[in-house]
């Protein structure tokens, strides 16, 4: 029997249903369906953009679209490839338009026809001194060196906004007490490099890169990154900003970070007035100038008090039309200079206000999360400032200096210079072990150095004084940003980021699997408010184990702290977006990419390219590894909003394969031997070369560059030429060689390793075989697959006779006895994968359907805590979520209709295979023990 011409036709039956086979596709007929992700559209004209998938050879670069909405109105439409497939086809395209509140959904996305533009194209106009923006009622200037990101802004005619900078204060110690208060230095942004990344016709995109100069000495510092994008016709700004620690933890102490923008004031002081956006739909709004006082009061020439109109903001008169009693009370009423917004938890926030410099602050207000815009301006126009996830990324505040000046200025504080200095030393001067602690502490590794942090900010600029409804509706914009999202099939039916599920209770069975998985991550919104993981480092993360006995999670307990992505977080949330489509998922795991994506990553520095694993700090733990930053957990996110920040990140991922000529991932849990001095680097199959793939398959397919696709096969093809394939060498570690890709076996006897597996590289592996063309490595992935668990003797004769371990008895559980099933159809496969999930609402599923409420002196405050909690990992539950979500997928012809009975199993563990799945047949050999 000719074995491969075998697997070859499995292979490529399952490639035409997963509708992937290598040939030419014609383009969609259909319509792609795209919905609104907070299901309207948004509330105030602005842009958007978003990505969409297309099946392989079906879409040329040069294609055209055109978008329509609910009630057929066509969309201007700007359109450039994010992805291409290996023969140049367009496998993701991004997509912006200009939408507004009567934008209905669905909107309908059509391959062909011509491109509608937009009713006046953006322009973009660059020469060596700067860059001019033109959407068509609005004008900005962006120098390509000094202090400023713009230096003006010109709507309608009238210049807006001044000089917008960046800020920081440092000190170079922390404050120990109240009577060491260690000087202040003051920092500006230096602009080094302006790059046109966009240039229209609806959408132009400007990078902005520099560092924080001294304004008293030379020293440079604290690199940024900053993205304006402007749309036609529009008038909203969207800001992009990121910073990079490259300071010293022991020196370097921030003591406030921030934007300000300098707003001309044309309109006398009773003509101005300030706003802060409150809780839920709440404002804080008031003239600078309050024309009210003791029983005295401006009327209007007929009479009637203008104070009501005043706070309104309308048009008062000016001082010279008013009687002389009337200009009195201007000269004597107390008039505003300051104004503050803080937000130093995520429990409370304040209103202050001042005359002047001199006088005290007074409160002026109060509330629990405010939702992070600031305005300035008078009755012919001012600016709004909204920073994203403003309480949840605290300690921020938002100012408003100099209102009665010609020139005021609004500052939006991403670290609050109220707020304690930022401190980012190690919490213990000892390491604490990781057999005593799960900790892996390293001298020197215990460092924020190349960490970086990013915000989204939005730019409302107008010609006239706001309605108040207008402000709430620009709130909403800067909060919950638009997004045009394809529908869950759509995405299903194209194999977007591999296999997958779509949300599906027709069946008792399957509507049991759906509650758990509901259950699952609902627990995980809850908890994030529950147990207040929010503030500038954290926001978006959660946390590894939880403490029964203090029912608290181990905030506190070396490795058991932060989860940091461990075993693929990022992707449980992605995935469960995917397929549900739910907006709430979105946001979870949106704030999750941008923290692990940044937080736990390194830009530059020693372990560039690298992440850090969980810890009590982000960045505590010494095992700085490839598989936390790899570029498959950022992929989401970028694909579906086309977001640029996430692009660089993820190009930053190829440094990790130079790091780690220094940084070998297996230096303490397998110690180099004299030996391994022939070999550049050492690396393990997983979760290492996973993660590799990851992000050359990443970077292969948005740069169409074929070097990283001969790194790919250059592995596969190292892979071949190994005694045992895959799972050859003492915990598959392997000579590598970064430049070429190439792998080499550093002991020829059969190994395995428990982490291959649970890493996201089964994720990885089952988009990257529906690209690459090598039919080897499939045998050979399918083979690993089948027999990860089969002894030396067993894997050696496979490799003649391709049938080895037909009944399923040496397969991996879960995904990977599922992967078996789905390309081969053999039922014991099947079994094998589906034997072990567990739906009836005891043991790990019951956890999260119990709650149970405490309201006691066990806890601070009150909580719901799930039944059964004191073994609760995320680990686990991201590795049982998505197995389920991928055998759903893969064994879906094999599922029961009913809920089995007693089929309750505990929660899985550190390196496990997933659900297990069902008894082997027949007792497997063991194999060597795995490392740990």
């Amino acid at each position: 029997m000719n074995c491969l011409f075998d697997f070859l036709k499995v292979f490529t039956r399952a490639l035409l249903v997963l509708g992937l086979a290598v040939g030419a596709g014609a383009a969609p007929t259909d319509p792609v369906i795209l919905n609104w992700l907070d299901g309207a559209p948004p509330p105030a004209a602005g842009g958007v953009s978003w990505g969409v998938p297309w099946p392989k050879g079906a879409i040329p670069k040069n294609q055209t679209f055109t978008l329509t909405t609910g009630d057929n109105k066509t969309l201007p439409l700007q359109t450039w490839p994010l992805a291409y497939w290996p023969d140049g086809s367009i496998k993701w395209m991004g997509y912006a338009t200009l939408a507004g509140a009567d934008s209905t959904g669905p909107l309908k996305l059509t391959v062909g026809g011509g491109t509608t533009p937009a009713a006046t194209a953006v322009k973009v106009i660059q020469t060596s001194a700067g860059v001019d923006i033109d959407t068509g009622n609005l004008q900005c200037h962006i120098s390509t060196t000094g202090a400023n990101l713009f230096d003006s802004l010109t709507l309608n005619g009238r210049e807006i906004a001044t000089g917008a900078h960046l800020v920081l204060y440092e000190q170079h110690s922390p404050t120990v007490d109240v009577d060491s208060q260690p000087p202040l230095e003051k920092y500006t942004s230096n602009v080094k490099k302006v790059t046109v990344e966009q240039s229209g016709p609806v959408r132009a995109v400007v990078k902005i890169e520099g560092l924080h100069k001294a304004d008293a000495s030379s020293r440079e510092w604290l690199p940024f990154v900053v993205r304006l994008y402007f749309y036609a016709g529009n008038q909203p700004i969207q800001m992009v900003h990121t910073i990079l620690f490259d300071g010293d933890q022991e020196k370097d102490f921030i003591h406030g970070l921030g934007v300000v923008v300098n707003v001309p004031m044309r309109e006398e002081i009773q003509n101005r007035h300030v706003r802060f956006a409150g809780e839920s739909q709440g404002l804080w709004a008031e003239p600078i100038l309050p024309l009210t006082g003791y029983n005295r009061n401006i009327s209007y020439p007929g009479g009637g008090s203008v104070f009501d109109d005043q706070v309104s903001g309308a048009t008062m008169p000016n001082r010279a039309q008013l009687p002389a009693n009337s200009q009195y009370l201007l000269d004597t009423w107390a008039s505003w200079d300051d104004f503050r917004l803080l937000q130093p938890n995520e429990q409370g926030f304040t209103v202050e206000k001042r005359t002047n410099a001199q006088s005290s602050w007074l409160p002026a207000g109060s509330g629990k999360r405010a939702n992070g815009l600031v305005y300035a301006g008078d009755v012919s126009g001012g600016l709004a400032v909204g920073l994203k996830n403003f309480w949840q990324s605290y300690p921020t505040s938002l100012e408003v200096r100099h209102a009665k000046a010609a020139t005021a200025e609004v500052r939006v504080w991403l670290w609050s210079p109220d707020a304690p200095v930022m401190d980012l030393r190690h919490y213990d001067t000892v390491a604490h072990g990781l057999n005593e602690s799960y900790e892996d502490v390293q001298p020197g590794f215990s460092t924020p150095y190349g960490v970086g942090r990013t915000h989204e900010l939005t730019l409302f600029p107008y010609s006239e004084m706001p309605y108040k409804a207008d402000t709430e509706k620009a709130v909403q914009f800067t909060n919950q940003p638009p997004l045009l999202v394809a529908t869950p099939q759509y995405l299903h039916d194209q194999r977007a980021f591999g296999i997958w599920s779509l949300q599906d209770r027709s069946t008792p069975f399957k509507k049991a699997v759906e509650d758990q998985l509901d259950a699952e991550i609902s627990f995980y919104e809850k908890a994030v408010d529950q147990y207040s993981w929010y503030g500038f480092w954290d926001f978006g993360n959660v946390m590894h184990s939880y403490d029964a006995s203090r029912h608290v999670w181990k905030y506190d307990i070396g490795g058991f702290a932060w989860d940091n992505d461990e075993q693929g977080t990022d992707m449980f949330l992605w995935y469960s977006f995917l397929r549900t489509g739910r907006a709430d998922i979105f946001r979870l795991a949106e704030a999750m990419s941008r923290q692990t994506g940044e937080v736990e990553f390194y830009h530059f520095g020693p372990f560039a390219g690298l992440g850090s694993r969980h810890n009590v700090n982000p960045w505590g733990d010494g095992a700085k590894e490839a598989r936390i930053s790899m570029a498959p957990y950022r992929r989401f996110y970028y694909y579906l909003t086309t977001d640029e920040r996430t692009g660089d990140v993820m190009h930053d991922t190829l440094q990790a394969e130079k790091s780690i000529l220094t940084v070998d991932p297996m230096r303490e849990a397998d110690p180099p031997v004299p030996e391994d001095a022939q070999y550049p680097a050492r690396i393990r199959a997983g979760p290492d070369w996973f993660a590799f793939l990851g992000d050359w398959m990443t970077e292969w397919e948005r740069t169409g560059d074929t070097k990283w696709r001969d790194k790919i096969y250059a592995g596969m093809d190292s892979i071949a030429a190994m005694p045992y394939w895959f799972m050859t060498g003492q915990n598959l570690l392997w000579g590598f060689y970064p430049d070429t890709g190439k792998l080499v076996p550093r002991q020829l006897t059969k190994g395995g390793y428990n982490l291959v597996n649970n890493m996201g590289g089964p994720e990885v592996m089952f988009e990257l075989n529906t690209i690459v063309d090598h039919p080897q490595w499939q045998k050979i992935w399918l083979q690993y697959c089948r027999l990860s668990g089969a002894p030396a003797d067993v894997i050696k004769q496979d490799q003649t006779t391709g049938t080895e371990g037909a009944n399923g008895q040496y397969a991996g559980g879960g995904r990977m006895a599922g992967y078996v099933y789905f390309m081969t159809k053999n039922a014991a496969f099947g079994q094998r994968a589906l034997g072990g999930i567990s739906v009836t609402g005891s043991g790990y599923s019951g956890q999260f359907q119990n709650l149970v409420h405490l309201d006691n002196p066990d806890v601070l405050k009150p909580m719901d805590e799930p039944s059964g909690f004191g073994g609760l990992v995320t680990n686990n539950v991201n590795q049982n979520s998505l197995n389920t979500i991928e055998l759903l997928e893969l064994c879906g012809d094999m599922l029961p209709t009913e809920v089995p009975a007693a089929n309750a199993r505990g929660a899985g563990r550190r390196g496990g295979r997933g659900f297990g799945g069902a008894p082997p047949a027949a007792a497997a050999p063991a194999g060597p023990a795995p490392a740990q």
